[in-house]
């Protein structure tokens, strides 16, 4: 005979958040979220980063910048790069897109993982590609 099991999710949750705030991760979910509602179809990723920055932008210092990259950005993004300029944290606003770009980049690590290991297997195929069209056509390059 099965034994029926009741969890209140919502509480254990808020154990969770509770536990995880003592350490510096501070998580919330708008109201509703199917974490605590029995939505088995929503997916989480939890991220941990540091709190500070200040490792960040030391290694930026010591890294040589010399790609240049241009973006367009929206006015409200623009200030907060100003913002971050003015606080002296960084010396331009072409630091803190660069440290922001890479601190980004860090975050989503696994899912660029994952479109590179397809990027690869598209790369192979296109070389399997072309071998198979000089088979067919003969050498395009005598």
């Amino acid at each position: 005979m099965a034994k029926e099991i009741n969890i209140d999710l919502g509480e254990m949750w808020g154990r969770i958040q509770s536990r995880m705030k003592e350490k510096g991760i501070d998580i919330d979910f708008p109201e509703g979220f199917g974490i605590c509602c029995g939505d088995e179809g929503s997916r989480v990723k939890v991220v941990c980063v540091q709190p500070d920055l200040k490792e960040s932008v030391e290694e930026m210092g010591k890294t040589h910048r010399d790609q240049v990259v241009m973006v367009r950005i929206d006015e409200s993004t623009l200030k907060s790069l100003d913002d971050w300029v003015a606080t002296g944290a960084v010396r331009s606003r072409s630091e803190a897109a660069a440290l922001f770009i890479r601190e980004g980049l860090k975050v989503r690590a696994d899912e660029l993982e994952q479109l590179r290991d397809a990027l690869h297997e598209v790369e192979e195929a296109q070389v399997r590609l072309k071998t198979r069209a000089q088979e067919i056509f003969g050498k395009a390059d005598e």
